[in-house]
């Protein structure tokens, strides 16, 4: 079915800033492609088979205008369903990556076959879909609600990007995260006393859900009832390397961590955006990233290799007609 072309104002209520193109302040709300266990993952996609298939009501894809600054992208978390998917001044790349549940922005070989433009052109998106499909999506667990939004949005690249990609699994390098010698050092995050008695969503805090933010290519990292996959989201980011869960952690943690960066990781802009602070410079003495999980996490980041699923780009057509 032709996606129809429409513009609207966008009603998204939560803002990602994708990773990989970083401003100096980063926010990092739960997303449809971002706090899925590879157990956990397998078993949506196997429920989400059975589910009902969705499609958006309305769309439009169109090149950013050529003064645009900043990017944003709305996403809905497993907790919160919204009518609205939009993103601003955004490559493409980006895009694909958040249909297919690879954290954006991490140059770790999981996309694999994509034109240059994917990456260097930056385009708008806003697709809405009808109350009734809101409701429809609410009734499912959270785990098929992600998979489903998940294909919801391949759909809408396939038709108009024309799209077709097929998967592979790949040995590539890896960091396993696993729990240090001494034992874990997070603090598992408590609901506030007016969410005492609520029961709060799978992978989301008791204080209005997990949120990551980060300030600066070192930190500090801030988290507020975290999932571990969270982390590892985020992680896999800035190191430019798959990170798995290897820590056996299953609670939602608030902690903090501040590091120095070498080259490679995490490049924000040297200005702080309007209205903010400026940024500090990292200090030259701290800690490498792998030294400040450890003291400040009591985790561990270990080099090896594994086995991760690889996105690969068959064909892919510029957007036309929006």
């Amino acid at each position: 079915m032709k996606i129809p072309n429409d513009q609207f104002k966008s009603r998204g209520k939560r803002l990602l800033t994708a990773v990989g193109f970083f401003p100096a302040t980063l926010t990092v709300i739960l997303g449809i492609g971002h706090a899925m266990p590879g157990r956990a993952q397998s078993q949506a996609q196997n429920s989400a088979a059975a589910a009902p298939v969705f499609e958006y009501e309305v769309a439009s894809i169109k090149p950013s205008k050529p003064d645009a600054t900043g990017g944003f992208m709305t996403i809905p978390g497993p907790g919160d369903v919204s009518d609205t998917y939009a993103a601003r001044n955004l490559p493409l790349m980006g895009i694909i990556r958040e249909a297919y549940g690879i954290p954006m922005g991490a140059e770790d070989g999981r996309l694999v076959g994509a034109p240059g433009w994917l990456s260097s052109e930056r385009y708008d998106i806003e697709a809405k879909i009808d109350r009734t499909v809101v409701e429809e999506l609410q009734k499912l667990s959270p785990e098929v609600r992600v998979e489903v939004q998940q294909q919801m949005l391949q759909a809408l690249l396939a038709d108009r990007l024309k799209l077709s990609v097929h998967r592979e699994s790949k040995e590539v390098p890896v960091y396993s995260l696993v729990v240090a010698k001494n034992g874990s050092k997070l603090q598992e995050s408590k609901p506030s006393d007016a969410d005492a008695n609520a029961t709060p969503a799978p992978g989301r805090g008791g204080r209005g859900g997990s949120s990551l933010a980060i300030r600066g290519r070192g930190g500090p990292l801030t988290g507020q009832a975290v999932p571990i996959t969270m982390l590892v989201t985020v992680l896999t980011t800035i190191l430019k390397r798959p990170v798995l869960d290897k820590t056996g952690l299953t609670g939602n943690y608030d902690f903090t961590l501040t590091w120095t960066p070498d080259d490679t990781q995490l490049q924000t802009p040297r200005d702080a955006p309007n209205g903010q602070p400026p940024l500090l410079p990292p200090d030259p003495n701290g800690p490498s990233i792998f030294t400040a999980i450890q003291e400040q996490l009591g985790l561990k980041l270990e080099s090896g290799k594994g086995s991760v699923r690889v996105i690969v780009i068959d064909h892919v057509e510029r957007p036309s007609g929006n």
